[in-house]
């Protein structure tokens, strides 16, 4: 079984899976993580966004998902992937058609033998419109900036919430006016909304409907 969520950053959709995957055992995947993963790796080797760059690393990279955890090229780099310089980086490859298809691929091979839970921008319009159960986790702009705004600070980050609200904004247009993949609601989707909600609320909701409880 495939259970696809999608959503805009900062709504939860990650965090949901992840209870989802646990309580259903299933594996999960953030498929969010791989894209970070490759710009970690575009990032540490200090290359731009170039086509000739991006072409040489997709050749040379391998991203897996073992027990909630990305590695790139057999490395564990969760601990690296989750700043907001990575962030952006991940936002600007991820408009990248090449990009895509590559991860796209791996997200299909990796999901192949696997009952799985899959949370991203594309998952249940691109990489698995054909899923058991689609999502569409969302929350207001401003509740996702506050929320953003709680992690970083709680990383020591310097940053403003007016900026992180500013980057949820300009992340959300790119996400959903790009030309490749872009981010909407699926038909057949479950469209719902965490900002009044608990995650562990909301996680109930889901399995609710996966269970087929009234």
């Amino acid at each position: 079984m495939i259970i696809a969520i999608d959503g805009p950053s900062g709504a939860g959709k990650s965090t949901v899976a992840k209870l989802l995957s646990k309580q259903l055992n299933f594996e999960y995947i953030d498929t969010g993580a791989m894209y970070r993963a490759f710009a970690y790796k575009l990032y540490k080797n200090n290359l731009s966004i170039t086509q000739e760059n991006i072409s040489k690393v997709l050749l040379e990279t391998d991203i897996d998902y073992v027990e909630n955890n990305v590695y790139l090229d057999g490395e564990n780099v969760e601990d690296y992937i989750r700043n907001e310089n990575i962030s952006k980086l991940a936002s600007d490859i991820s408009k990248i058609q090449a990009v895509r298809e590559k991860l796209v691929e791996l997200q299909r091979k990796i999901s192949s033998t696997k009952d799985i839970v899959l949370d991203g921008r594309d998952i249940t319009t691109v990489v698995f419109p054909n899923a058991e159960f689609k999502f569409y986790v969302t929350a207001s702009a401003k509740t996702r900036a506050e929320r953003r705004y709680s992690e970083l600070i709680k990383k020591d980050e310097k940053v403003t919430l007016e900026e992180v609200l500013n980057d949820i904004n300009k992340r959300d247009h790119n996400d959903m006016t790009r030309e490749n993949s872009p981010l909407k609601i699926a038909d057949n989707a479950i469209v719902v909304d965490t900002s009044e909600s608990s995650i562990e609320e909301v996680t109930k909701k889901l399995i609710k409907i996966i269970r087929g409880d009234k």
